[in-house]
């Protein structure tokens, strides 16, 4: 265990009531089959706490109309909601200004929004891209298209057997015609955190801005994108308590202010004739058309909670039941922990002998204990590792101990039917 390990966890003995939080989880009560539910698919989508549902509702009950340029009273109050939703944002993240937050339909939508209007302005015919083998394919396809289209070239940072990215690997890969950097912050896939500050000081050292997929990493740690000082950060609502078809890309000012939109239509300009149309100011130029006003207020709204609990206690407590349910499994023959590195956030994903995946994830499923199996659209991870999927148990801060002994004992009950 780290010093910072062994810290978080005091922290987490000390400073957190997971009953508590449980209680504010309205899905946490319910029953399959006569059997608790045990939620650990939280890579793929987070629970919702009571405080964001009611927010959610007091929105569409009290407040909801369109936004900006209505004068009514309606209109006025949904668009100071929904921007201050893009304040509050801001401060989780760190952003310096508002402007640099843009709502976006989730992550893919805002990497996408990255390669349209970054990447098809400035990325050209022999030009290199470098990604890294723990991508999801969100952060993979994009520039795959990119690059079919310019004459582009993708480079790969490889990974060791640990599920670690090789630095220095990555540092070769960088040359003149190096133009741009696609990583993820944490591996959906396996856990892994990756050293984003350091690979971003390097790039940057040769003039190369980086997005960084944060999708796994802002759920389960506290974000500083001035501290990180990437160019580009997206992450979505749905992993970390908020609504599903809403999330953000936060990118420099700067930077934002010399893209080219990605989509045309209502609230991104300033002015439209057919001779010509001028552009609206940023944020706003990437906002085209009627946005997702209650989702973007409802992700105001579990940051909101999210910050009220510390994202530092957070990490800490996720760090201890991820801790316990590695040393267990490490423990239990015909099993193989797909994922070893030494900074992991709260993903854990394996192989029992002789069981497909599939088999695991709906025996698990009978016994009331919710994880994802599957290539976790991670499928260059899969064939690094050499097998077609893993079953992956994914942690937020309202699981407890009971949750990771349902695990286990999932587990053994898996184990004994394919005895």
């Amino acid at each position: 265990m780290t010093a910072t390990s062994a810290t978080l966890k005091t922290q987490t003995a000390s400073a957190f009531d997971v009953e508590r939080v449980r209680a504010d989880f309205p899905i946490l009560r319910l029953k399959l089959d006569g059997k608790p539910l045990v939620y650990l698919d939280n890579a793929a989508s987070s629970q919702m706490p009571q405080p964001v549902i009611d927010r959610l509702v007091r929105y569409q009950t009290t407040q909801h109309a369109n936004i900006h340029r209505g004068v009514h009273t309606l209109s006025e109050t949904a668009t100071f909601e929904y921007e201050e939703a893009r304040r509050k944002l801001q401060r989780f993240i760190n952003a310096r200004e508002e402007r640099e937050v843009i709502f976006t339909s989730g992550t893919t939508d805002a990497i996408n929004l990255v390669m349209h209007g970054y990447g098809r302005k400035f990325i050209g015919a022999g030009d290199e891209i470098v990604l890294t083998t723990l991508e999801h394919h969100s952060n993979i396809v994009p520039w795959q298209m990119l690059a079919e289209e310019r004459g582009a070239k993708i480079r790969v940072t490889p990974i060791n057997d640990a599920g670690e990215l090789i630095i220095g690997e990555y540092e070769k890969l960088f040359n003149e015609r190096t133009q741009f950097v696609g990583v993820t912050h944490v591996s959906n896939a396996l856990g892994t955190i990756n050293p984003v500050k350091r690979m971003i000081e390097f790039a940057h050292a040769r003039g190369v801005p980086v997005l960084v997929d944060g999708a796994q990493a802002a759920p389960h740690m506290k974000v500083d994108v001035q501290e990180l000082d990437c160019d580009f950060y997206a992450f979505s609502g749905h992993k970390l308590c908020g609504p599903t078809g809403i999330g953000i890309l936060y990118g420099k000012a700067a930077t934002l202010e010399r893209m080219q939109p990605f989509k045309g239509g209502g609230d991104m300009i300033l002015s439209v004739t057919f001779e010509k149309t001028t552009y609206n100011a940023i944020p706003h130029k990437f906002e085209a058309g009627t946005p997702p006003i209650a989702a973007a207020i409802g992700l105001g709204a579990a940051v909101d909670y999210l910050s009220g609990i510390g994202m530092d206690t957070i990490a800490a407590h996720e760090l201890r039941l991820l801790d316990c349910a590695t040393e267990q499994i490490s423990r239990m023959p015909g099993l193989r922990i797909i994922g070893t590195a030494g900074k992991k956030a709260a993903v854990l994903s394996f192989e029992i002998d002789g069981v497909h995946p599939h088999d695991v994830g709906t025996l698990l499923n009978q016994e009331g204990v919710a994880v994802r199996t599957g290539h976790h659209c991670a499928q260059p991870v899969m064939r690094r590792f050499k097998v077609p999927a893993t079953s992956r148990a994914s942690f937020a801060f309202y699981n407890n101990m009971a949750d990771v002994d349902a695990l286990i004992a999932g587990i053994r009950a898996v184990q004994k039917v394919f005895a």
